[in-house]
């Protein structure tokens, strides 16, 4: 049971001692890049973690299902895309957030919003292309991102079967 948890992490292991053992130099560079990976993400998660915490016992289920639960609709969506563009961090800080989100009760395509929005509509990365690249490029791009994240959203949600659904909610709880 352990192994089959773990299997990445050692995999990972046995591929850069492998690699290590073949060529030193890359090795020693996957060592590198492996523990600033590492230490970038630890500086995150805190942060995130408490985040999270606080959400979950600030937010009562009731409040969460309804802004974003089955019956939010366009308000739910609207929410979702704040949610995400307004947050900070690299896309594996939104993981734990959706997990917290479906325990609370919030409708998947909402879910899935919000990890869209968070990876693509981030308000300082609007800002960044905005001053950097034009009005023009900016908007255009960010229209582009929110109708394509509502697409992709909605089409992943009717693809998925209901057992499915059930699935990864159950694994959320499980966090």
């Amino acid at each position: 049971m352990v192994l089959k948890k773990y299997r990445f992490p050692i995999v990972a292991i046995i591929a850069m001692a492998v690699m290590f053992a073949v060529d030193k130099e890359l090795g020693k560079k996957a060592v590198t890049v492996t523990t600033d990976s590492l230490f970038q993400m630890l500086s995150v998660l805190p942060a995130v973690f408490i985040l999270i915490g606080l959400m979950d016992v600030w937010v009562p289920r009731e409040t969460m299902i309804k802004y974003l639960g089955e019956h939010s609709g366009i308000r739910g969506v609207i929410i979702s895309f704040i949610m995400g563009s307004a947050t900070m961090g690299p896309l594996y800080g939104a993981f734990p957030v959706a997990a917290v989100l479906m325990k609370k009760g919030a409708k998947f395509s909402n879910i899935l919003i919000f990890i869209g929005a968070w990876s693509t509509t981030k308000v300082p990365m609007f800002m960044f292309e905005f001053n950097s690249l034009g009005p023009r490029f900016a908007v255009t791009r960010l229209v582009v991102d929110v109708i394509g994240i509502i697409i992709i959203s909605y089409a992943i949600n009717r693809m998925l079967s209901r057992k499915s659904i059930e699935e990864i909610y159950e694994k959320a709880e499980s966090f």
